[in-house]
């Protein structure tokens, strides 16, 4: 009875889902209704065949085992830099010396992969699939593909000679796709976040969030070409740019090392600043919420009773104070329950997803790492959904991200891609509760 319930859930949630994609349509009567389908189709068939396949899913294990070991390899480049102060025995988990270099050091591995084109023909395989089923254009296809495995910006380089002449449907698609994922070198971290020390742990999310990533591709392409159909005839073909990183492979190495280091500095400045911007609107917040009384010559004439109470017993304890936790929480809610998220950890978990669009998936994440540690989720089920419907760059940040990035590539896109900017954060949100939907329903 319990599933069937689970099944409604997700099936409520897609189709509301979809509605609500399609209040956003720049032109409805132009929708393919069969591009809708068959990307969800594939979404549950490659969710399932990863979840109840057990040759599929020990593919998937070993590729998050994969991850799993990068971190090992990665903690032994750390120990010899930090000594003991990368003994997390001794000193816990120090974000910028335990978290951070996982990144530099996958976006150096990526780009090792990258150079030798194997990286590519992961790609083209997905794009294969996609491009024949959803009978999409070869450079969106691409595009939406590499998404699973590089960054937002990293991405397009794949289709650098299509850009220029792309129609907006799929500058929207290439957006949306970018927004609805995350990177390889990021997921790394978020390994660590949920994981914990616990190899087992490790390899369980590692699996979720190379999942959560693979199906987010299909639903991007679908939730784009709802938004914003195609009308004009666009290339068909599927090939990748041959341009590669660096010179040989030593060079591509050290490119992506610099890359990588610069993406680090980047998460720790965000985590720096937003963290900070965090504190001070709660501190605000927590003034409007604490009771208040003045006094004249020893009487009391104006009391205000706060808010604080009346949240902490509204919410059941989930929130104790008027915060940004709370508001965000209440906005996302209804988000949260559609998704499939039981009602108890409903307003928590609409406070990550509200996290994830105002800041970034990255506090997220490590917010829901900190409530995960202290069992505060009522229903297991909830960290797994929320694994899926965070993962992805969808919020205001990617925007500049994407156009200054895209737009360097494609000068003359530049205008296009700033207009459409708002659109693809919705769509990259709605491209991660639809695949938080699937995983509610097949979990």
């Amino acid at each position: 009875m319990e599933n069937v319930t689970h099944v409604a859930r997700g099936l409520l949630g897609i189709v509301v889902l979809i509605g609500i994609t399609v209040l956003f349509s720049s032109n409805r009567r132009a929708i393919n209704w069969r591009v809708v389908l068959v990307g969800m189709v594939l979404q549950f068939l490659f969710a399932g065949i990863v979840i109840y396949f057990r040759p599929a899913r020990a593919v998937v294990e070993w590729v998050g085992a994969i991850f799993v070991n990068l971190l090992g390899f990665t903690n032994e480049g750390v120990k010899f830099l930090f000594g003991s102060l990368a003994d997390q025995e001794k000193h816990g988990v120090v974000f910028a010396i335990g978290i951070l270099p996982s990144i530099i050091f996958f976006s150096a591995f990526s780009s090792a992969l990258y150079y030798l084109g194997i990286l590519q023909k992961i790609v083209y395989l997905f794009a294969w699939v996609m491009a024949r089923t959803m009978k999409l254009s070869g450079p969106e296809s691409l595009s939406a593909s590499a998404n699973i495995f590089l960054g937002q910006t990293e991405a397009p380089l794949l289709i650098k000679p299509y850009l220029p002449g792309m129609t907006r449907s799929e500058l929207l698609c290439i957006m949306t796709g970018g927004m609805a994922t995350i990177a390889g070198a990021v997921m790394i971290a978020y390994i660590s976040f949920l994981g914990g020390a616990d190899p087992q742990q490790q390899i369980l999310f590692a699996t979720h969030l190379i999942t959560a990533s693979v199906i987010s591709a299909p639903a991007a392409l679908l939730v784009s070409k709802i938004m914003l159909p195609q009308t004009e005839s666009v290339e068909r073909d599927l090939v990748i740019a041959k341009d590669k990183i660096g010179s040989n492979l030593l060079d591509a190495i050290c490119v992506g090392t610099t890359d990588g280091l610069k993406l680090a500095v980047n998460v720790g400045a965000m985590l720096i600043v937003f963290t900070a911007l965090v504190a001070l609107v709660n501190a605000v917040f927590g003034w409007v919420g604490s009771p208040h009384a003045l006094a004249f010559d020893g009487k009391e004439f104006l009391s205000y009773p706060g808010l604080n109470a009346t949240i902490e017993r509204v919410t059941g304890g989930t929130f104790k104070t008027f915060s940004l936790e709370f508001v965000l929480g209440v906005i996302y809610a209804p988000i949260a329950w559609l998704i499939g998220i039981d009602s108890r950890d409903i307003l928590l978990s609409g406070s990550l997803l509200g996290t994830r669009t105002v800041l970034n998936e990255f506090v997220a994440y490590l917010q829901m790492s900190q409530v995960k540690a202290a069992g505060t989720f009522a229903d297991p089920r909830t960290v797994i959904i929320m694994t899926y419907a965070l993962c992805g760059f969808a919020n205001f940040v990617s925007i500049g991200i994407q156009v200054g990035g895209i737009g360097a590539i494609a000068p003359n896109q530049r205008e296009t891609l700033a207009r459409l900017g708002v659109k693809a954060m919705i769509g990259g949100s709605i491209a991660c509760f639809l695949t938080a939907c699937v995983a509610g329903m097949l979990v």
